[in-house]
């Protein structure tokens, strides 16, 4: 796993080298200190002159900056490493995140994402500043430490033989306990994400139905489910310094102990006052080596979860894959369902299309009726492949649609849904989605064709006028409109309109339709719609039920031989005389 992730440290890599080695001076130097500080207080107590204190004390001030400055270098390229770590993986992983499709990004949910994005990167840039600076210093210091300690105290540094083990199977247990639980506490994450973005988006829906109550119940039960769980790990991981200090203490209570009765019965003769504090120095390193290797295993077990479902994101292949020797060019906007069947994934029960076979010609205008949940919106994302059909074959401009570069089809398809999204900016920067270089005037020709230029022209700013996040400061029908605009300036040779004048007025709808035709008459224009008026003038009409075509005709045609769409039209009709 983490061989996968270290692929993103790329232009980092010198300073992520350069950490430990910084490091590895500060502890060489570090383990120095205690060592000069023996000789002089052997030397004070010899009873020497103050030009050898001086001379000493001049050698451990130098050593004292040295430490200081190689400290400061090791943390700087520590942090730079890390950071910079971070943002190449949240940038690998947004990047990977535009390639997939749509079957790719329903394995994931969207505030898993979002957590992952975050929260994991984060704790996975903690983990490795950690490792490139803490975890090379604590075993070193430690190492050092010890060697030390047995040349200066003897006998006296075995206690290191009993104190060291029995904290390596105290951090042992304590992570084995703690690590099952930090798997679950990010799905909990994802759970109180999922509250949090839920309740944000619906916010409206949330306040008109007066659920405030029961969003506040949601969210609190999600935050209480993901605190209950941190606590469990932390009550594990609270175990850890009290141990450490155990164990301190318990050191420096036989040091003193041993090395002062050594001391005072062999009159300094075998051990010295200016050993035992050198090794008092030592055996503080040591044990505070240890504690801080704690902490890294700690880190690195949180780290590790989170690192594991990081991966699962960078490793996620897109589904859809362009051919070797792509074609470039679409034709013309003819579409082919041959023998068409489709779900949305392997493990889905039941198929959402089967047996389609259409024709459409290229510049006609189909309109495609069905109820909820006849799967027309799953029929028309294998046009731009969206999707791809699980069997049978889907072509465009006489081609299978798994010939062309993906990019390149779908520059010629253009889909506007019922619930499209406006993105914060101005109204020209959204249109500007559909065409970047497209002029002033060719903003306003679409949205006059979209019946969209009237309502912009009254604000204020006009076509500079801000939109807010998702189009919070436009109404429905004008956000369908400026979606639809959008679409136009694109000139493809597929439109497809998938309920997106649902909001609009039928007169209005009408002059939609109206404009199209004139506009794009060679387009192949595709209307999905829940009114048989938005469909009345289409050159066909196809009638889906369950995944499947039942009828193809005109308006006239299917009024005579179909008795679904003759109810529906006659339903509709009377409902429009009682209003």
């Amino acid at each position: 796993m983490w061989k996968y992730l270290l692929k993103s440290i790329r232009e980092y890599k010198k300073p992520s080298i350069l950490a430990p080695v910084y490091v590895t001076i500060e502890v060489m130097i570090e383990c120095a200190i205690p060592f000069i500080t023996a000789l002089l207080v052997n030397q004070i107590k010899a009873g020497c002159g103050l030009s050898v204190i001086i001379k000493y004390g001049l050698a451990l001030l130098v050593l004292a900056g040295l430490s200081l400055n190689f400290g400061r270098l090791s943390g700087t390229s520590a942090a730079l490493a890390a950071s910079g770590f971070s943002r190449n993986l949240r940038k690998d992983m947004f990047y990977g995140i535009q390639s997939f499709s749509f079957e790719n990004i329903d394995r994931f949910s969207s505030s898993s994402l979002v957590t992952r994005l975050t929260t994991d990167v984060s704790n996975v840039q903690m983990a490795y500043m950690m490792i490139i600076r803490v975890a090379i210093r604590s075993p070193l210091m430690l190492i050092f430490a010890v060697i030390m300690s047995f040349i200066m105290g003897g006998k006296l540094a075995l206690v290191f033989v009993v104190v060291i083990p029995m904290l390596g199977i105290g951090l042992y247990v304590v992570i084995r306990k703690a690590f099952p639980i930090f798997r679950r506490v990010f799905r909990q994450y994802d759970a109180l994400n999922r509250s949090i973005q839920e309740n944000v988006q619906g916010i409206r829906v949330v306040k008109s139905f007066v659920r405030e109550d029961y969003e506040k119940q949601k969210f609190g039960s999600a935050a209480e489910n993901l605190r209950g769980e941190f606590t469990r790990a932390e009550k594990i991981l609270a175990f850890n310094g009290p141990m450490m200090q155990f164990c301190l203490y318990i050191n420096m209570v036989f040091i003193l102990t041993f090395g002062a009765y050594t001391i005072a019965t062999t009159q300094g003769l075998n051990f010295n006052v200016g050993q035992l504090s050198s090794l008092m120095v030592y055996s503080f390193q040591t044990l505070m080596s240890l504690m801080m290797l704690s902490m890294v295993f700690v880190m690195i077990t949180i780290a590790e979860e989170s690192g594991r479902r990081i991966v699962e994101v960078l490793s996620e292949s897109s589904t859809l894959k362009n051919p070797d020797h792509p074609v470039y060019e679409v034709q013309n906007g003819s579409i082919v369902f041959e023998n068409v069947r489709f779900r949305y994934s392997e493990k889905a029960s039941r198929m959402a299309l089967e047996r389609i076979n259409l024709m459409i010609r290229s510049g006609e205008t189909i309109g495609i009726l069905g109820g909820t949940g006849s799967s027309k919106t799953s029929l028309v994302q294998l046009i731009p492949r969206l999707y791809d059909a699980t069997e049978g074959v889907v072509r465009v401009g006489g081609l299978d649609v798994k010939a062309y570069d993906i990019e390149a089809l779908r520059n010629q398809v253009s889909m506007v849904l019922q619930n499209n999204l406006l993105f914060s900016g101005t109204i020209a920067e959204n249109l500007r989605w559909g065409n970047p270089e497209a002029t002033d005037e060719e903003l306003r020709a679409a949205c006059r064709l979209a019946q969209a230029d009237d309502f912009v022209s009254q604000f204020p700013e006009g076509y500079a006028t801000h939109i807010e996040q998702g189009g919070t400061n436009v109404s429905g029908g004008q956000k369908q409109r400026l979606c639809i605009a959008r679409a136009l300036l694109k000139r493809p040779k597929i439109l497809i309109l998938d309920d997106s004048t649902s909001a609009v007025d039928t007169h209005t709808d009408a002059k939609i339709r109206a404009a199209l035709r004139e506009y794009l008459p060679e387009t192949t224009k595709i209307i999905i719609a829940q009114r048989v008026a938005s469909v009345l003038d289409a050159d066909r009409i196809v009638l889906m039920d369950k995944g499947e075509i039942v009828a193809i005709g005109t308006h006239a045609e299917l009024l005579q031989t179909n008795e679904i769409y003759r109810e529906v039209y006659e339903s509709q009709n009377k409902a429009g005389e009682t209003k």
